[in-house]
């Protein structure tokens, strides 16, 4: 179930079980916005760096994009497991949000960020991860 479409060609959001399957599929990165309702930093990501043309436009090429709430959203399948959306983003490593987690085409964990980014710094780490620069640094 798709859970949010942002109008006017805005960032199309997924669950993570939707989302997961759909990246593996059309072959492409997946982004996680771990999030809150009460966060007003993931407020001000929502309504400026998420609504950057340049980074929807990225985005919707290069990604599927998903939203989870750890506080409200129930549960998680990775990895032929079940986990509760809590302890999902506990083990994905968010301590603090906004965080934004990614997942290759093949779903393998790559890592998470903390924080807020502007256009220009989240625009960098998503081609950061588009070209694989995280493998460079593994050799």
């Amino acid at each position: 179930m798709t859970i949010e479409v942002s109008a006017g060609g805005g960032i199309k959001w997924y669950s993570f079980n939707e989302g997961l399957l759909i990246a593996k599929k059309q072959n492409k990165f997946m982004l996680v916005d771990f999030y809150t309702d009460w966060c007003g930093w993931c407020k001000k990501m929502d309504a400026e760096t998420y609504k950057n043309s340049e980074i929807v436009d990225y985005i919707t090429k290069n990604f599927i994009a998903v939203k989870l709430n750890p506080e409200k959203d129930s549960a998680v399948d990775f990895q032929g497991k079940n986990y509760p959306a809590a302890q999902f983003a506990q083990a994905a490593g968010v301590n603090g949000y906004p965080a934004t987690g990614f997942f290759d085409y093949n779903g393998d964990f790559l890592g998470t960020l903390p924080g807020y980014m502007d256009s220009g710094k989240f625009m960098n780490l998503l081609k950061y991860i588009v070209n694989k620069e995280y493998e460079k640094e593994q050799k």
